[in-house]
């Protein structure tokens, strides 16, 4: 799968990530900045997104794209169907720029505005993947697991990169029985849960 991304696929992301890593350098703020996974954060979400059970997934915080070109490929294999939402509006701007640029419009669902609203719109979600505003970290999972199948996966970005603001949530996910939790060093860390 991760061999034969679509060319276009692979252009788009070069681009995404030379202009991200620029705008690091240059010390733009977050609502500035892309904020986009690494390329090793991007393939791991798309395989696990291809081990999710089947139903549709969930995208919480598009920023620019880069992340849903990565669950597309998974959602190609099995047909699942992709949403995903993003508050700020020069973000939905740079990935609707991102998604027609690959061809992949029809294939996306691009929501506005506050997640905690679209996601009370969907139910029976396989795969979620949260990398949004850390304060709203708490409601955006409650919401994911509650919407979700048994066996669904979730997944939380920025979980080291921003400790000192996600600890209490970490802490708490991580002895919720409802779910099988796992902090996996990789990228910015991520926090990984299975719906029991």
């Amino acid at each position: 799968m991760f061999h034969n991304l679509p060319e276009a696929f692979v252009a788009r992301m070069r681009t995404l990530e030379t202009r991200d890593a620029e705008q690091r350098q240059q010390g733009l703020p977050k609502t500035q900045r892309y904020c986009q996974v690494p390329p090793e954060t991007g393939r791991f979400l798309a395989l696990l997104c291809a081990s999710a059970p089947p139903g549709p997934v969930l995208e919480i915080g598009t920023s620019a794209g880069y992340s849903t070109l990565w669950l597309l490929q998974a959602c190609r294999l099995s047909g699942r169907s992709l949403t995903t939402v993003e508050l700020l509006e020069s973000k939905r701007a740079i990935a609707a720029e991102t998604f027609a640029l690959t061809g992949v419009a029809a294939e996306v669902e691009q929501r506005a505005g506050d997640a905690r609203e679209v996601a009370r719109d969907l139910e029976g979600l396989a795969f979620c993947f949260i990398d949004a505003e850390k304060p709203e970290y708490p409601a955006y999972y409650e919401l994911c697991l509650e919407r979700s199948l048994p066996g669904a996966l979730l997944v939380c970005d920025n979980i080291t990169s921003h400790a000192e603001h996600l600890q209490d949530f970490t802490a708490k996910v991580l002895a919720d029985t409802r779910v099988d939790a796992l902090l996996v060093p990789l990228g910015k860390g991520l926090l990984v849960c299975r719906n029991l």
